[in-house]
């Protein structure tokens, strides 16, 4: 963002609340006794700005306009960011500007504030190439697509999965409303800018994109089951049609009990006979199932539907994302959406379900998860696991990140990577809880279920193993039947279920799903056994 002449301030050297530094490293300015320092500077600026401190990164003590490079002037701002952390302060806003070595950085700091943000999580689903990924950037970034899915870059980070065009793990992006103004990010991959956005906002969209290949059906349900959904997305492309993935997924969406909205896309692509067609089709399936399908035309819709909207009733959009028909109408949409009621939940002792873990340098271990329920806080002493033996550990709450951005706190619903101390990072495995000691976790092998069988060949009885997803768990399971011999397609019935290598931290009314490659059937946990 170049948007003045920094000279003209810098010129002036340093005063009240503004101070001047050549660079930062992880390495010398991230020891203790030296980030104690730094903070305490920082704590004297804002104090001198009434809660309000501005950094020139690149600028030596003269006030000379050097420059970074983008990797060092990328690491200057982490430890910046950590440096505020410390003194529960953040970086909300960063503009740019050229200098003889590379980029000048002028940073606006600012205390926290306990801001109350509305944040809807959607899940995104449908058939492979049907450009669910290409969708989601272009509403994120408000940047139109080529035609070619240009800007489903913005979610497939991995590198064989921009070679391909197809996404092979869950990708996350957000964009948000700020008093009914859509916020978008210009590089959703740029952290600076997705943490300003969350900063900015006071209602957040976060979309879940899962996988429409296949051989990935374990990572779309994982998107699904595994996070604390608020509504599912059915992705449909109109030079397609609905195919047998559209119809599991739109399966899965249904057993978690979701909200469905539905999205027609690559109508560029087709002629109107052929949308319409497609629409019918949609229709048609939603209809199956028992939903009531609703095709949003105008504004006056989208405000009709969302002010009514439910379990039974689904939005339908016809869209494209490369000549941003529709786009506006989806806006319509998110903004309006209400957020899901989580008062009871917010009440009760903190838990979180984990799905990735990795290592951050300079923060160390982090787990990240949707939130299920209560409130974390930094510096909260919390346990993890179940480990293979049952128990749990102690660990440590060091910071807390939404999308990049830095939190004191985070609640249910919240999409966060949580830092913490005291266990290995390779001890932790995807599936596992953190949670507040108060939330009383209980180690699970066995336990009941009620189940429909959707679909399965033969038949299903003592001794059947297939995977089961419950939250973020995907386990091999064995199965037994209790009050028949064995079940077939489309049979009901009660199941005893064995974890078959591990315990896991599970409650009763937990919905599940169980598969061998495709699903086989959907269930809820009605009693724990062991």
């Amino acid at each position: 963002m170049n948007k003045g002449n920094f000279s003209k301030v810098t010129r002036e050297g340093e005063r009240k609340n503004i101070e001047f530094k050549e660079n930062l490293n992880f390495k010398t300015h991230l020891l203790t006794e030296r980030k104690q320092q730094l903070a305490s500077q920082m704590k004297y600026r804002l104090e001198r700005g009434n809660g309000e401190a501005i950094y020139f990164l690149g600028v030596n003590d003269d006030g000379q306009l050097l420059g970074l490079k983008e990797e060092k002037m990328d690491e200057s701002l982490t430890v910046l960011s950590e440096i505020a952390s410390e003194i529960s302060a953040r970086i909300i806003d960063v503009e740019t500007e050229h200098a003889p070595s590379g980029e000048v950085a002028k940073v606006i700091i600012s205390r926290l504030q306990n801001k109350k943000t509305d944040h809807l999580l959607i899940g995104v689903a449908g058939h492979v190439d049907h450009g669910k990924s290409t969708l989601v950037g272009t509403l994120t970034t408000g940047s139109l697509d080529t035609g070619s899915g240009s800007t489903r870059i913005f979610l497939d980070v991995q590198k064989h999965e921009i070679e391909r065009g197809l996404s092979a793990d869950l990708s996350f992006a957000v964009y948000g409303f700020r008093g009914g103004e859509t916020l978008r990010v210009k590089n959703p991959l740029n952290k600076r800018e997705k943490a300003i956005l969350v900063e900015k906002c006071d209602k957040l969209v976060s979309f879940v994109d899962t996988v429409g290949h296949e051989p990935w059906l374990r990572t779309t349900i994982r998107g699904i089951v595994g996070q604390k959904l608020s509504h599912g997305l059915l992705v449909v492309a109109a030079d397609q049609g609905p195919t047998h993935i559209t119809r599991e997924h739109l399966g899965i969406i249904l057993a978690m009990e979701l909200p469905v909205i539905g999205v027609i896309t690559k109508i560029d692509m087709v002629s109107l006979e052929r949308i319409e067609t497609v629409r019918q089709e949609v229709f048609d399936l939603l209809k199956l199932v028992g939903r009531i399908p609703y095709l949003v035309k105008n504004r006056d819709d989208a405000d009709f539907l969302t002010k009514n909207m439910n379990h039974h009733l689904v939005p339908v959009i016809k869209a494209s994302p490369v000549s941003g028909e529709g786009l506006e109408l989806l806006d319509r949409v998110f903004s309006r959406l209400q957020i899901p009621s989580h008062e009871e939940e917010s009440k009760q002792p903190f838990m979180m379900y984990i799905d990735k873990i990795y290592s951050v340098i300079g923060v160390g271990t982090v787990v990240s998860g949707t939130i299920r329920q209560g409130m974390v806080k930094k510096g909260d002493k919390l346990i993890l696991g179940p480990f293979s033996s049952g128990d749990f550990v102690s660990v440590n709450v060091k910071t807390i990140e939404m999308h990049h951005y830095r939190k004191e706190s985070a609640n249910v619903g919240d999409v966060v990577g949580i830092s913490i101390t005291g266990v290995e990072m390779n001890e932790i495995k995807r599936g596992m809880i953190i949670c507040h000691p108060d939330y009383n976790p209980r180690a699970v092998r066995e336990f009941d279920a009620d189940v429909a069988i959707l679909v399965h060949p033969t038949t299903i009885k003592d001794g059947y193993e297939c995977i089961t997803h419950i939250e973020t768990i995907a386990e091999t399971t064995c199965f037994k039947p209790i009050e028949q011999e064995y079940l077939s397609a489309g049979d009901t019935g009660k199941i005893r279920m064995r974890f078959k290598y591990h315990p896991y931290a599970i409650r009763e009314g937990q919905k599940l799903i169980f598969r061998e490659g495709k699903s086989k059937g959907v269930g809820t946990v009605t009693r724990l056994a062991c």
